[in-house]
């Protein structure tokens, strides 16, 4: 009878819980529909009609024959995409905002995967001579506690790891060989707006180094510029959050604990990570939770950093942490996340970041941008003529579905781990995040398994959801031993709800056919015409 009456408990509030969780999301759906009008509002700013550039200067003669791909922005992805396209014999033209070396915090560090898709595109060489760092796994703090962690790299040749290096440098190399290409033009200029005819995507619209207007046309155009995306409204719905922000140091003949390897603090209020830029540099990079950071300007940023951060650096790295706190050049930057919505659009292609974003505590970035980039090129090679665009636009629909196993993978993870790595005051929470340590911690497929997925050498959702889950029995198994008393339950309970409540979101807003079951859309059996 008891055991009865605690079934009904349970089904009871599963019953109201499902319908609550129907009732939310049909609220949700209607919300969306109202934002997509919005939306499509407000992209008419970076679309112009092409008839209303009549009487401007082109960069080309006939209005089919500039280039046969036009690609916004030369970062990571889009230097990476010019030479693959150039290579492949495309006439490729690329206008990017400013072609000097970039200085950024972040896209330093490339995972094993990314090095392996780097080698695919013929790319392997552009982290040699920028004095560039090979990582061979992470080392893990927590409370005094630490593990190492190593890629999985039995398999492959010798020469494969991680790789961490100025993101400027790397990006300067991949253009240099990008440029070197007959067919492949670099310019600088701002691009303004996308030229649209008939629903179709014929160029672009941009300014050159000089300030005059211009427009350039194409089959295909392929924006990727960048997290500050000013023409992604038009090409997809972006939904984006900043989780939190950065804050980066360089520390100077600095030897971290674990040669070789990025370190991960779990500190409070979030993770504290330190990886090698070069031979003599360590880039720190310290997570602050919400969008607003302590002022650098008044000297309150040098006082978190030496009262809240520094007690929680371990003792090997304590005086440069605080060396490089006190020389100054502290910069910041807001960590985005936005899940990939296209809105496929005849003539024209979303990549890299303007695309699709994850937390960048995982460093995933590049590899995701790198794999889309050979999903890319694999579909693109059998067609000798883009210029039917609205073929063209269906058969690439296959596109969306084709990079999932990689990239939502690689970006559910990124999320589901910062959420479990911040620390909180909820014992539940607290419990998940002393579990995933633990479990890490229990070597052989227990850290191979989660560190093959962040790598992205075992990009595999399902494997994921499973370890993810496993992490959180774990948890569970703990709090019950040795006896397992009513509270303990009880928080046990809500570890696997607070479990839940981090990951199915994500994976919600990935898409869970297309992300699990990709075999069955429709568009994974595209065929070139």
């Amino acid at each position: 009878m008891v055991e009865s009456s605690s079934l009904l408990g349970w089904i009871l509030p599963s019953i109201l819980g499902l319908l609550g969780v129907y009732f939310y999301f049909a609220a949700r759906r209607n919300a969306e529909t109202n934002r997509r009008r919005a939306l499509s509002e407000e992209s008419s700013d970076s679309v112009r009609n092409l008839t209303t550039t009549k009487g401007e200067h082109r960069s080309g003669g006939d209005a089919n024959a500039d280039a046969d791909v036009i690609i916004v922005g030369a970062g990571v992805a889009g230097a990476a995409l010019a030479h693959t396209l150039g290579k492949d014999g495309r006439k490729v033209h690329v206008i990017e905002r400013d072609l000097t070396e970039p200085d950024r915090i972040v896209g330093e560090l490339l995972q094993p995967g990314g090095y392996l898709k780097l080698i695919e595109l013929g790319l392997q060489d552009c982290v040699e001579g920028i004095d560039a760092q090979r990582v061979f796994g992470y080392a893990l703090f927590k409370d005094g506690k630490h593990t190492q962690l190593a890629y999985p790299l039995e398999k492959f040749h010798s020469d494969v790891s991680g790789r961490s290096f100025h993101n400027g440098r790397f990006i300067q190399r991949m253009r240099e060989k990008a440029a070197s290409l007959p067919n492949v033009r670099l310019e600088q200029g701002s691009v303004t707006s996308l030229l649209e005819e008939n629903g179709t995507i014929k160029g672009v619209q941009y300014k050159n180094k000089d300030g005059e207007q211009q427009t350039a046309y194409a089959p295909l155009t392929i924006v990727c510029d960048g997290c500050f995306s000013n023409l992604r409204r038009s090409l997809c719905n972006p939904k984006v959050d900043v989780p939190s922000c950065f804050v980066g140091l360089v520390l100077e003949n600095c030897d971290l604990p674990c040669a070789n390897h990025g370190h991960v603090i779990l500190g409070d209020p979030s993770p504290i990570l330190f990886y090698p830029i070069s031979s003599t540099e360590v880039r720190c990079l310290v997570d602050v939770p919400g969008q607003k950071v302590p002022s650098i300007s008044n000297g309150e940023m040098t006082t978190y950093l030496k009262t809240v951060v520094a007690p929680q650096i371990p003792k090997q790295i304590y005086d440069s942490f605080v060396a490089a706190v006190d020389k100054g050049n502290i910069r910041t930057m807001p960590n985005r996340s936005m899940p990939a919505a296209p809105y496929p659009t005849p003539g024209a292609l979303l990549m890299g970041d303007a695309f699709n974003m994850r937390h960048p505590l995982t460093g995933g970035g590049m590899t995701v941008a790198l794999s889309d980039i050979v999903v890319l090129r694999n579909l693109l090679r059998p067609l000798k003529d883009l210029n039917d665009a609205p073929t063209l636009c269906k058969y690439l629909e296959s596109f969306y579905t084709l990079r999932k196993p990689v990239a939502s993978t690689i970006n559910t993870l990124a999320g589901a781990l910062y959420k479990v790595f911040c620390a909180s005051p909820d014992k539940a929470r607290q419990e998940m995040r002393e579990a995933c340590f633990d479990y890490l911690s229990l070597g052989g497929v227990f850290s191979s398994g989660p560190v093959s997925l962040l790598s992205g050498l075992n990009p595999r959702p399902l494997s994921l959801v499973l370890h993810f889950f496993a992490v959180a029995v774990y948890g569970v198994g703990r709090l019950l031993v040795p006896f397992p008393w009513p509270k303990r339950i009880w928080i046990g309970a809500r570890l696997i709800s607070g479990a839940s409540g981090i990951i199915f979101p994500i994976i919600k807003a990935e898409g869970v056919r297309q992300m699990f079951f990709p075999a069955t859309v429709p568009a994974y059996y595209r065929a070139p015409r």
